[in-house]
């Protein structure tokens, strides 16, 4: 028999008494006893760690739900925002297409004598210049060689080469054809073809050097054209030189229309009759004989 087990009932007694001697302290006291003093002491830093420690990990984890919430809005707002964009864009391309339609509509009616049909450029020769382009209409809908090509209240050019669905347009500021012309103001005759030195630009040649003309005159085309109808607007004259050795006169021509920024045209389908030489008859490759003179002069 071991120690406990001999005096197991004296610990038990001490054990009774020792409950009741703290039942008996803690009963009606005033103040904490010095061990709960201690024990207070050691575990208040300990509870208040844990508050903070537990207050700072829930501020953490709302901080990063937050975020998760605020990259998700960001994500909503930016696929938001794209489709708005998409959107505009696609207002603002209906708004712009029908601002070209309007124009070509009012084209349309300034020559409402004669037929017309509107086509859309879709493809040019490279650079940034629409001296050669085609467009998406032909001999299927009615197109033939040389017919004329209009925008924006001016002269084009004409078509020269027809295919079934395509059409291939050469323009007035391409240098190997001449269109002829007269002033609007003075009745003065010439020629107007590509300023190869001055990209984008017309010159107007064998002008007579008696010849009224200045700057700021309205040029047309003249109603001896065999190709162009008369009375279609080139451009305007920016400035005149004079040639003593030709006795003839030079013009700088601004075209009315830009040929930096087509997108569609109008052809003249009309068949018209100018110089004796019906338009839309079997033309083929006639011009009349003084513009054929004039586009070797430009060579």
């Amino acid at each position: 028999m071991n120690f406990f087990d001999s005096h197991k009932k004296y610990f038990f007694a001490f054990f009774c008494v020792l409950c009741i001697v703290l039942a008996g302290v803690t009963t009606n006291r005033l103040a904490p006893t010095v061990f709960e003093k201690t024990f207070g002491l050691v575990l208040t830093p300990v509870h208040k760690g844990i508050d903070i420690a537990g207050e700072w990990v829930s501020k953490r984890i709302k901080a990063v739900t937050n975020i998760n919430s605020l990259i998700d809005e960001n994500m909503r707002l930016k696929e938001e925002n794209e489709k708005l964009r998409l959107e505009n864009s696609g207002i603002e391309l209906l708004r712009t297409d029908n601002a070209r339609l309007t124009e070509l509509l009012d084209l349309s009616e300034k020559y409402k004598e004669l037929d017309t049909t509107g086509a859309r450029i879709i493809a040019k020769d490279p650079g940034n210049w629409y001296d050669v382009f085609i467009i998406d209409k032909g001999a299927n809908d009615g197109l033939e060689k040389n017919m004329s090509v209009i925008s924006e209240g001016g002269l084009v050019g004409r078509i020269t080469e027809c295919g079934f669905n395509y059409s291939k347009v050469v323009s007035i500021i391409d240098d190997s054809d001449a269109v002829s012309s007269v002033c609007l103001r003075t009745g003065d005759a010439g020629y107007v073809s590509g300023d190869y030195q001055n990209r984008g630009m017309c010159k107007m040649e064998l002008i007579d050097s008696t010849a009224k003309i200045s700057e700021g005159d309205e040029i047309l085309t003249s109603p001896f054209s065999s190709i162009y109808p008369e009375g279609i607007t080139i451009g305007k004259v920016l400035s005149i030189e004079s040639s003593a050795e030709t006795s003839t006169k030079t013009a700088v021509i601004e075209p009315v229309a830009d040929f930096k920024h087509l997108d569609s045209v109008l052809i003249i389908t009309s068949k018209h009759k100018n110089n004796n030489i019906l338009f839309g008859d079997d033309i083929g490759e006639t011009v009349s004989v003084s513009e054929t003179e004039a586009a070797a002069v430009g060579e």
